[in-house]
């Protein structure tokens, strides 16, 4: 990363955290700065790889517009050290210093960078001790400032710094304000920290009041429409109400990302290889460049099997391949994925796509019609935008997205967004219809499902989202939701994945006219080498009878029973029911539906309810 105008490295980062932690718009907390993170329009891309992967190119187009050609890593340079050149210093992500606004620990002064207060060091070949100093600080030599930790933020994603001014003045002029922010007590807390004016002698004002929900004594601030990661404002007044956030919050950012599996598409061998490296062959324009490119590819075994002619010919016909592509909808993007999976026989073997078929365990064939281990995989994942506030991931198989809500990640339509790939290894299991359905059409579940479908309006009518009743998962979904958390918490004790390692994929989808029915799950790990992962979650699979009585064992009580038990009525804000920190939610990047649709009693008898568990209790 590096900071723009003068710039500076300031720091690294991964790959995949440029998409799903500190992507476009995000503020990074640097161990004496905070910085936040560009548009697209200041990226230098000229180390970044082409990621190949024509479904998902298909579906950002669908969401951003055609004018996007390209899914393109985030930059990297090879060098690394002390004998770093200043070019290759200067790839990467650049950012910019926020908040502008600082405080001296010294002598409390509060002020922005712009003030001429404080100069930025940076010492050679130490990104990690970019800083800013207070000059001339009556009570210390030159100390280091500290980011202040407030900030402003609305639901349409604008961010900007707080309106510290008309917070301490009451909207009144100063001229030349000195501010200070000064701690009066030991705790941290709100009603600790006071902002007052060395110019007019203000009273100290609380920074309480920011955040105090007393319509009398609280603060509101404007919302100016500000998009610092584009350096602009909105060209309309924007309408909604700004809040005030912490620097640290979790809800500053939200990235909206799509992913999916690649898959085998093509019957010929020739035509599946030259896809999987179409990045390298799309630049080539002769027979002689043939020649050159597979080279580079020398170390694939697979290609000497065809001559330089057979290649080139082969690369003509993808290219002259019409660009009219019917178009996928983000609902159909796990279709193709179910159809390979469920039929594990008709797969061929591929470099980024393996599957075999495993025995389902004798106790458990009632309910699950197969278990399919995923020997390899390769999922590939882009950036489309992002929200502040408030997640968008109730909405990520909506036919439309809320685009006022979504912060674009340039000023221009852009022609590529970031993404990354990763490969690894899973498991797939698919569940009996005959018995989904019999359970489906049980009087107590029929309830629960309107019981869940009642809370889906209310939390979405909370949000202000227009279609409350659209984009329902049904009762299906929370069935096999609850299942993937309950087999992924055993999974994470048996094969020394982390909790955050392990991800999951939930094909849940009724019999309608966009296809058949899908009851099943894939729980899976990837890394960033192009080797993968090393096998442990498929050699689990194998024997997944333990592990499946385990995981439903384990769900029937709770270390929070009975609160968490009855929690079924879902008279609150919340989307789940018996569900807790203690027994069900997994981590961010693990669940798909942000820990929402979960219920322990639709899956075993628990304390509250015994009449709704899809799995009986002599089968457990």
């Amino acid at each position: 990363m590096n900071t723009s105008h003068k710039r500076y490295n300031v720091g690294a980062i991964r790959p995949s955290q440029a998409l799903f932690t500190y992507g476009v718009g995000a503020v990074i907390d640097l161990p004496r700065l905070s910085t936040l993170v560009m548009g697209l329009d200041e990226w230098n891309m000229k180390n970044a790889q082409v990621i190949t992967e024509d479904r998902l190119l298909q579906i950002v187009q669908s969401v951003l517009g055609g004018q996007v050609q390209q899914l393109l890593s985030p930059p990297a340079t090879e060098e690394t050290g002390p004998t770093q050149s200043y070019a290759a210093a200067l790839t990467g992500i650049p950012v910019v210093p926020f908040p502008r606004w600082m405080r001296c620990p010294w002598c409390n002064l509060l002020a922005s960078i712009d003030d001429g207060y404080f100069t930025l060091k940076s010492p050679p070949n130490r990104p990690d001790k970019v800083r800013y100093v207070h000059e001339n600080c009556p009570k210390a030599n030159r100390p280091d400032v500290i980011p202040v930790r407030y900030m402003i933020a609305c639901d349409a994603g604008h961010l900007d710094d707080f309106p510290w001014n008309h917070f301490v003045h009451g909207g009144r002029i100063c001229n030349k304000a000195v501010l200070r922010m000064m701690h009066w007590g030991a705790s941290g807390e709100f009603s600790d920290t006071v902002v007052k004016c060395d110019t007019c002698n203000t009273k100290p004002r609380p920074i309480s009041e920011a955040f105090n929900s007393d319509e009398n004594q609280s603060y509101h601030p404007e919302c100016r429409g500000r998009r610092p990661h584009l350096r602009d404002f909105e060209s309309k007044r924007c309408q909604l109400q700004a809040r005030t956030v912490l620097l640290s919050a979790s809800n500053i950012w939200f990235p909206l990302v799509f992913n999916t599996l690649s898959l085998p598409t093509a019957d010929n061998p020739i035509n599946q290889l030259i896809n999987e490296h179409w990045n390298i062959w799309q630049a080539a324009s002769n027979l002689q460049e043939v020649a050159l490119f597979r080279k580079v590819l020398q170390h694939d075994p697979r290609y000497q099997e065809y001559s330089n002619e057979e290649i080139w010919e082969h690369i003509q016909q993808k290219t002259a391949e019409p660009d009219e592509q019917d178009t996928i909808e983000v609902k159909d993007l796990k279709r193709p994925e179910w159809n390979m999976l469920i039929n594990p026989e008709g797969v061929k073997p591929d470099l980024d796509f393996q599957v075999s078929s495993a025995n389902v365990p004798e106790e458990f064939r009632d309910s699950i019609r197969q278990i399919v281990l995923v020997e390899r995989l390769r999922e590939v994942r882009a950036l489309t935008g992002f929200t502040r506030l408030e997640s968008l991931s109730d909405y990520i198989e909506d036919e439309k997205l809320p685009r006022d809500h979504i912060m674009p990640l340039s000023r221009k339509k852009p022609t590529w967004v970031p993404a990354s790939e990763v490969r690894g290894e899973g498991i797939f299991i698919q569940f009996r219809e005959e018995e989904i359905q019999r359970w489906l059409e049980e009087a107590l579940v029929q309830e629960h499902n309107h019981t869940f479908f009642t809370a889906h309006k209310r939390w979405r009518q909370a949000r202000n989202i227009a279609d409350a009743e659209a984009n329902y998962p049904d009762i299906r979904y929370v069935l096999l939701h609850t299942f993937s958390h309950a087999l992924m918490r055993q999974l994470t004790l048996e094969s020394g994945y982390t909790a955050a390692s392990i991800r999951e994929r939930i094909y849940a989808h009724g019999s309608d006219k966009d296809g058949s029915p899908m009851a099943g799950i894939l729980l899976y790990t990837s890394a960033s080498d192009s080797e993968g992962t090393l096998g442990g979650l498929v050699n689990l699979g194998k024997n997944l009878a333990f592990h499946l009585e385990g995981a439903l064992e384990e769900m029937k009580h709770c270390a929070s029973d009975p609160l968490c038990a009855e929690h079924v009525r879902l008279d609150d804000a919340t989307l789940h029911g018996a569900a807790c920190h203690a027994c069900m939610f997994a981590p961010e990047t693990s669940c798909e539906r942000g820990n929402r649709y979960l219920d322990r009693s639709v899956l075993v008898p628990t304390v509250e309810n015994a009449n709704l568990a899809f799995f009986h209790p002599d089968n457990v």
